[in-house]
């Protein structure tokens, strides 16, 4: 990969939205950029997952998700491929795994992903019927960037789930 292949994929995921629902047109510019990739790239699946998922077929993104994790994807896009994964399988149902990947991500090296995190677990444990730790996770990833009540948001957030 190289700095020009990465602008054309930014590229193509800014047009996402001029493609109809099905994505099929969409898909298919993805599909024609990893080609360009080569053999046996982790970022090959991640990039079709994306694409799957991106237009509602979270189900043919989890296979793909999982496959470039098993290559070795890593570094930001290894992290956004545990987000993305744990998120669509909350959508076909398997939010309890979702949960798993994700608490285990609370204690990866912290980035600007770790917002994502916490809002990506706190709909995970909502569909598990687990709402006041999810909204105890999205309470503390908000308070650090509210103006003012960071303290009391903060400490709301850690009453939540104090028995």
């Amino acid at each position: 990969m190289d700095i020009a292949w990465e602008q054309r994929v930014a590229e193509a995921w800014a047009s996402v939205e001029q493609y109809d629902d099905r994505g099929e047109e969409f898909r298919k510019i993805i599909d024609a950029l990893v080609e360009e990739l080569p053999e046996g790239s982790p970022v090959a699946p991640f990039e079709r997952a994306c694409a799957f998922d991106s237009t509602g077929h979270s189900d043919r993104a989890v296979p793909l998700y999982r496959e470039a994790l098993a290559k070795g994807l890593d570094g930001y896009r290894r992290r956004r491929t545990v987000i993305q994964l744990s998120s669509s399988l909350r959508n076909i149902g398997q939010a309890e795994e979702g949960v798993a990947l994700l608490e285990a991500e609370l204690d990866a090296p912290s980035d600007e992903l770790d917002d994502a995190v916490r809002a990506t677990l706190a709909l995970c444990l909502a569909s598990l019927g687990r709402e006041r730790e999810g909204l105890a996770l999205v309470l503390g990833a908000l308070a650090p960037h509210l103006p003012r009540y960071q303290r009391s948001m903060g400490n709301y957030a850690r009453m939540l789930t104090e028995r």
